[in-house]
């Protein structure tokens, strides 16, 4: 009896096996309905995509718009005023190469100069240790400014270089202009000499000068002499 069971058990364990057999070969025999393109055509030659090389060297920090840094410049002045903190100046949105010299003169704190910012066409008055945005004002000379210029670059780098800008050259209009300015600004400054012609024309005119007190003080005290009367005895 029990090997009729067992013999039983087999046959529909085997029968079970041959539908599910039977059930896969069906399924891999469906056709499939998706078109899968071929990434080539079979019939042309292969040929390597080409990889273009990056160039990984180091570049120039590119230095944003003139607009984008006056907004810059804002925010950070409304940021200190908001913390009473001394806000920065208008020329840390200036870079050095918009900066043009217009004038040089004396104050109780030393040399001065009054610059152009050429993209807006405001002028500043400045001092040694003002900083610009790639670089600060180190010395002001008689007829040039000297500046410290740093030039970031993409790999974190600063190169740090020597820069200096010379005074304008003289133009009548353009003198009369910044005269106006600097005394506005300076107040009763003493403007410095800005070449050697300047000094030769201030120095022949002050010998003139000269020379005509010296004729005026001659021709006084020859009236005073006749005017005079004589000291001797009748």
């Amino acid at each position: 009896m029990k090997e009729r069971n067992l013999f039983s058990a087999i046959k529909a364990v085997s029968a079970g096996a041959l539908v599910v057999c039977a059930a896969a070969s069906v399924f891999s025999q469906t056709a499939s309905t998706t078109y899968r393109g071929a990434r080539q055509d079979p019939f042309t030659k292969y040929k390597p995509r080409l990889v273009r090389k990056v160039d990984k060297r180091p570049m120039p920090v590119p230095v944003p718009p003139i607009q984008a840094r006056i907004d810059g410049y804002k925010a950070q002045k409304l940021a200190a005023m908001n913390l009473q903190q001394s806000a920065p100046k208008p020329t840390t949105a200036l870079t050095l190469s918009e900066v043009q010299v217009i004038g040089i003169f004396r104050t109780p704190r030393g040399y001065a100069a009054m610059v152009e910012a050429t993209p807006i066409k405001l002028s500043y008055v400045v001092y040694p240790g003002e900083r610009f945005y790639d670089g600060m004002l180190v010395a002001i000379e008689e007829n040039r400014l000297v500046f410290r210029r740093q030039t970031r670059w993409t790999d974190g780098h600063t190169d740090v270089a020597v820069e200096t800008k010379p005074l304008r050259q003289p133009n009548a209009v353009a003198d009369s202009l910044t005269e106006q300015r600097t005394a506005s600004a300076a107040g009763n400054a003493t403007p410095a000499p800005a070449s050697s012609e300047g000094k030769s024309e201030v120095n022949a005119f002050i010998e003139a000068l000269k020379a005509l007190a010296a004729s005026a003080n001659a021709q006084q005290q020859q009236q005073q002499s006749q005017g005079e009367p004589s000291n001797g005895k009748p």
